[in-house]
């Protein structure tokens, strides 16, 4: 046998969709332990249905951060690429959810922090879980979908007008579908969580989404120097 047949070569994984892949799914698994704790921000002026205060999960700046992954892997890998990453780190949510509860229903020894602030802290109740997991699921691909879509329709330029059409329209239906089905569906149908009013639902999703769709408009200059420099570096190791 030949050198050149025992010696096996092997393609470079890209740099650039290792490290989007990484952020991508570090923040989604921060977002799963951060959307426990509602923010509340004051503003100097009334919003019409969400009024002078914005409330919104601790977990979306990480989630806002899911979109702006996804987005440039779509811009540079293709749809079909994201979908792989966008499905697969679907599937770890479910293994973030196995090891913390694993760790919640493992004895404590006697040195530990209180389990049962433990529990409060790190495991999110099921309408909560419920919510959060469908709207990744539908307004992520959708995000792949209609990018990947604009691209094609315009073909491949303005990608400020796909970032910002793509991530905002996503971001209205993961809003919807997690406020929606967290505070209204489960705990109506179910019996699950608390239900609340549903002009308090109401307030949710407006303020929920008028933070998500500024950081959509403030994101898309990252968008054009991350992808840039991805290209950047990529042709020079080609």
């Amino acid at each position: 046998m030949s050198s050149a047949t025992a010696t096996r070569t092997h393609p470079s994984p890209q740099a650039g969709a290792i490290v989007l892949a990484a952020i991508f799914v570090a923040s989604l698994a921060t977002a799963q332990l951060t959307a426990a704790k509602v923010l509340a921000f004051e503003l100097p002026f009334a919003v019409p249905l969400a009024g002078a205060e914005l409330a919104l999960p601790g977990a979306a700046l990480a989630y806002a951060l899911t979109f702006l992954a996804s987005d440039c892997y779509t811009e540079l890998y293709g749809r079909r690429a994201a979908q792989v990453l966008v499905n697969a780190a679907f599937a770890m949510n479910f293994l973030v959810l196995a090891l913390v509860w694993s760790t919640i229903l493992a004895p404590a020894a006697p040195s530990s922090i209180d389990p049962g602030a433990f529990e409060t802290v790190l495991g999110a109740s099921t309408n909560i879980v419920a919510g959060s997991l469908l709207a990744y699921v539908v307004s992520q691909n959708y995000d792949v979908v209609i990018f990947d879509a604009i691209r094609t329709w315009t073909d491949g330029d303005h990608l400020w007008l796909r970032n910002i059409v793509s991530t905002g329209t996503s971001q209205l239906l993961d809003t919807v579908i997690f406020v929606g089905v967290a505070f209204w569906a489960v705990p109506t149908l179910f019996g699950i969580g608390p239900q609340l009013p549903g002009a308090v639902v109401v307030s949710l999703m407006v303020g929920q989404y008028l933070l998500k769709l500024l950081i959509a408009i403030l994101d898309t200059p990252l968008v054009y120097l991350i992808t840039g420099a991805v290209r950047r570096s990529e042709s020079t190791s080609a």
